[in-house]
């Protein structure tokens, strides 16, 4: 009940409760990429919560992530890092709540084809790295999953479906969120309820890691120049992949499949 009241206050200011009632679903907001800074974040002479506040305890899903102008792209970091979006003018200061979870796509390079066999870029050798930079570093540093998806063959479509289904998946999750849950309250921490809020010096007194799997992360941190925040959420992931499993500890496996995850540059590396 204390989300729904959160999510249907901010839609109420935006003017999308429909009927003056409550939502009972998380919200999913997915912009188009001509969407401008205002219209993300929010803002205007009289001011209104944008699609990052809209996005509140559900999904901001970005399709073609490139193609948003970058300064309305690095507006992201701030409510990605606290929650919040914090709209300052001149005669008013407003926060509004934004702890949502994004989803970004986007194509290889311009030409859509990169990487695919027996391909040649139209724009040359360098069409994807030119690309991939239009998204800033400190942004994908925010971003915990970094993952490359091939593209879908016929022989992928006549595949049997999965063994685990997408309920069995969910009910993984649901029992994962519900571990967290209860370490964190535990702790006296009633305010947080996922890995994803807890911060860096409760991740490490929570992560319950082996010595290998620590030694394994602080090599990584060296030899991958990882910033502090991405120490932090690797660790995360770690855990929470742990949760996934049902484990109470962070082994080498768990921190190894987190490293992964964390871009092309650090897989390469990973492979050297």
């Amino acid at each position: 009940m204390p989300e729904m009241l959160e999510v249907s206050m901010v839609h109420s200011l935006a003017g999308e409760l429909a009927g003056g009632r409550m939502g009972c679903a998380r919200p999913f907001r997915a912009p188009h990429h001509s969407a401008s800074m205002a219209a993300l974040v929010g803002g205007g002479s009289r001011p209104r919560p944008g699609e990052v506040a809209l996005a509140h305890k559900g999904v901001l899903f970005l399709d073609e992530f490139p193609e948003f102008a970058a300064q309305v792209l690095d507006s992201l970091r701030q409510p990605m890092e606290t929650g919040e979006t914090v709209i300052a003018r001149a005669n008013h200061r407003i926060t509004y709540p934004s702890r949502f979870q994004l989803v970004a796509a986007m194509n290889p390079c311009w030409c859509g084809h990169a990487g695919e066999p027996g391909y040649a870029c139209r724009q040359g050798p360098n069409c994807a790295e030119r690309y991939q930079a239009r998204v800033s570093g400190p942004l994908l540093d925010r971003i915990d999953l970094q993952i490359q998806v091939p593209a879908v063959t016929v022989v992928d479509l006549t595949l049997p479906p999965p063994k685990e289904g997408s309920s069995d998946v969910r009910k993984r999750v649901a029992a994962a969120r519900q571990r967290q849950a209860k370490r964190f309250e535990a702790l006296g921490l009633k305010h947080v309820r996922t890995n994803a809020e807890c911060s860096g010096s409760v991740i490490e007194e929570t992560a319950g890691a082996e010595a290998e799997a620590m030694a394994l992360l602080r090599k990584a941190a060296e030899n991958f120049a990882l910033s502090a925040r991405g120490y932090h959420r690797t660790l995360r992931v770690a855990r929470t992949l742990a949760d996934l499993e049902g484990e109470a500890t962070v082994t080498r496996n768990h921190v190894a499949e987190a490293l992964s995850y964390r871009g092309e540059t650090e897989r390469k590396k990973a492979a050297a």
